[in-house]
This record gives C-alpha cells, structure tokens and sequence, in this order.
C-alpha cells in the first residue's frame, strides 16, 4: 500500500500557486552585490542597547531599502495595463514562511518609522501571519518585496517577483569570507542581495544604480 499524500492547490496554496504563474510570466532580471556585515552588525548592538529592541539584520535591511527606494522612484513602482505607477510611500512586503506556506505581509509607511516602532511592526505582522490572523488589506498595496532567508544556510537564492511590484530582494544567510579591507586581505562577515525586477517597467543601469547605492549604506550603516 502506498503511502503518498496529494496536497490540493486550493486555498492558501492554490493563491500562492496562481500568483508564482503569474510572476512567471514577467520578463524579469537578476542582479546581485555582496556587502561587508561589520557595522551593520555593531549597529544592531549599539540599538539593541538603546532601545531594549531585538533588532536584527532584517529590521536593517528594511530601513536601507526604505531609504534607497526613496531616491530611486522606479524601483518603489507597480506595473498595470495602464503603465508604471511611481510610488511615494514605501510599503516593504515583507515574506513569512508560515506552516501553510509563504504569506507577504505588507509593513505600511516604512520610510517614517523609527527602528524600535519597526521591529514592533515587523514582530506583530510576524505573529499574525503564522496564526492566520491577518485579514486580506494586510496583503494589498506593497510597493517592493523583502524575503530573507538569514537564518538558514543559503547564503544566495534568487526571489520570485510579486506582482504587479516591479522589484524584490532576496538576502541570504551572513557567512565569513575573505575580503580586502583598507589594502589587507581580512576575515570579515558578508552577505549576498539578489535584486530581482521587471524588465518592463525597469533597466539594468537604474537598477545597478540602486543596488550600489543600497551596498554603501548597509556598509556604512547609515540608517
């Protein structure tokens, strides 16, 4: 007797099935940076201090890209029939593995907040999400895409478009590696980003342009 199982592509998974094909559709681009973790890391403990917040690398990405998608308009853009819709608010989906499955919950307005109201924002969408409390707006109107994969051992992936944004970001695992700082060969911690974006609305030089200048800030933890 056979012991295989069949999981229908109904519900949550029949959603998450019929917005992959659709993604799937859109002539999309990939393009990656690697960037030094050190003073993202020494921040994260300086503000863990100051604020009693469990910040993590996550909460920092996050205010990177809310601060770089500011000065790079047709990355924080959706695309329709009717053309690219440029956004001023930047409203970070961000992605939460849940037990049924992937859920992308949006966190609104992320270029106003504060660190410590985001990591509270960050841990109620979380907690909702993985106990199915979250009601259908809380999906709607994200303007790009987070999915982290930080605490497994990928250390790259590249991340499947949410339409109709035009971008997503996908960042890996934090690994050691050997880099040449201030002219030495040094051991320092590293993490890969892979920017994934629709060639429709979006070129390769505009999208180089932003993820350059989301490297500088992560590394100079200007945030």
């Amino acid at each position: 007797m056979t012991s295989d199982k069949l999981i229908p592509l109904k519900g949550l998974r029949g959603m998450i099935a019929r917005n992959l094909s659709q993604a799937w559709q859109a002539p999309r681009v990939a393009q990656g940076i690697r960037f030094n973790v050190s003073s993202c890391q020494a921040l994260i403990e300086q503000q863990r201090q100051e604020t009693g917040k469990k910040v993590t690398i996550t909460h920092l990405l996050i205010k990177a890209l809310a601060q770089t998608l500011q000065n790079h308009p047709l990355v924080n853009a959706t695309l329709s029939d009717a053309g690219v819709q440029l956004h001023d608010e930047v409203n970070i989906a961000l992605a939460v593995a849940t037990d049924a499955g992937l859920l992308v919950p949006v966190i609104r307005n992320v270029q106003s907040m504060s660190t410590p109201e985001l990591v509270d924002a960050v841990a109620d969408l979380a907690e909702k999400a993985r106990s199915n409390n979250l009601p259908a707006s809380a999906f709607q109107g994200g303007t790009f895409t987070l999915s982290a994969l930080g605490k497994s051992a990928v250390e790259w992936f590249t991340p499947v478009l949410n339409p109709p944004q035009v971008g997503i970001l996908g960042a890996g695992s934090i690994s050691e590696t050997a880099l040449v700082v201030d002219g030495e060969i040094a051991i320092a911690p590293v993490m890969e980003l892979t920017l994934v974006f629709d060639h429709r609305a979006l070129d390769g030089h505009p999208a180089a342009q932003f993820l350059s200048e989301l490297k500088q800030r992560l590394e100079q933890a200007e945030l």
